[in-house]
């Protein structure tokens, strides 16, 4: 039988992580660096998830100041020098815009650390200035184009997932879909919901308060709306599991149960979804589906803003409107 080819829509070659940068290599970077980096991460309110990212960063920046720089001390690097990084990340390892600005922000944060605290004790950093300002803006590309998923897909995928009997999948797709929340702020969603009174007449429960995307350790604390059409795919799922767990999205291995892990989401998205809409989807394409299915069908942005897409400006919410406005641009011309 001949493999299914999935359209990856991809606008250009994606680029290949980075190496890990290992303890053993991380030990090589001066220690100048190294201290300085390592307080750094000590001293700042991050998330679990951002620490891990901004530790590797640093790390990954060391790496090419030993093995590209001659190992130079952080004090003597110049806007050349991180213009030489950001030159490295773009056209030697074919990375994005945002993962290059990623990278930029975080290594201005460490700048900013020592302009502001530490010059005060160090010698050889009494005139030391953040090389990342006044920089030529990173030019933006993008990897991927993002198609939403329509409507239409969403039921299609749906009645394939209840056809399997993967009641988690579905319970999943319709959370990921119909509220809008992210991959990290689903598997917060407990099971005590299911148990919510439900006013008359309104078409929605309210969850209680979740973890959204935030640097600080508490990040932003959001209340979801759950449509009540999710809430029979949740009772599903919890009731077929087959153990009591406070939390609806999770797994069990062998007599084990975790919340469920990012590379779930990840690969229910890549190997299950991908191939049922013969394209590649992934597990941000969700977010921007949820708010373009609302807007599409009337919804208004302000409200789309505030009480499902969680943006503290609408500004924000259109950049994850995915409508194509074919209706609107065929009466230009007409």
């Amino acid at each position: 039988m001949s493999k299914k080819i999935i359209n990856k829509n991809t606008l250009r070659e994606p680029a290949k992580k980075l190496p890990e940068v290992t303890e053993e290599m991380w030990l090589q970077v001066n220690e100048d660096y190294r201290t300085l980096a390592e307080e750094f991460i000590t001293v700042q309110d991050l998330s679990p998830a951002s620490k891990k990212q901004y530790t590797s960063v640093l790390r990954q920046f060391g790496w090419y100041m030993y093995s590209s720089m001659n190992n130079k001390y952080f004090y003597k690097i110049s806007k050349r020098d991180f213009m030489r990084y950001l030159s490295y990340l773009r056209d030697n390892r074919k990375m994005s815009s945002s993962a290059i600005g990623l990278r930029k922000s975080i290594v201005s944060s460490l700048c900013n650390y020592i302009e502001n605290i530490i010059s005060e004790d160090e010698e050889n950093y009494k005139s030391f200035r953040n090389f990342t300002r006044g920089l030529p803006p990173i030019p933006k590309n993008r990897v991927y184009e993002k198609v939403k998923v329509t409507k239409e897909e969403y039921d299609l995928m749906m009645s394939l997932l209840e056809a399997d009997e993967n009641w988690l999948g579905m319970a999943w797709l319709a959370t990921a879909f119909r509220v809008g929340a992210r991959r990290s702020e689903i598997i917060q969603f407990k099971t005590e919901i299911l148990d919510y009174p439900i006013p008359e007449g309104q078409s929605y429960v309210l969850s209680h308060i979740v973890r959204g995307k935030g640097k600080s350790t508490d990040g932003k604390p959001l209340e979801y709306m759950i449509p009540l059409d999710v809430i029979p795919h949740w009772k599903k799922w919890v009731e077929s599991r087959g153990y009591e767990s406070e939390y609806i999205f999770t797994t069990k291995y062998g007599n084990e149960i975790k919340a469920m892990s990012a590379a779930w989401a990840d690969d229910f998205c890549a190997n299950t979804l991908s191939d049922m809409l013969e394209r590649r989807i992934n597990v941000h394409i969700f977010k921007n589906s949820c708010v373009t299915y609302l807007l599409e069908t009337g919804v208004d942005i302000n409200l789309v803003s505030k009480f499902v897409a969680h943006h503290n400006d609408i500004s924000t919410t259109q950049i994850y409107d995915l409508r194509d406005f074919e209706d609107e641009k065929n009466q230009i011309f007409g």
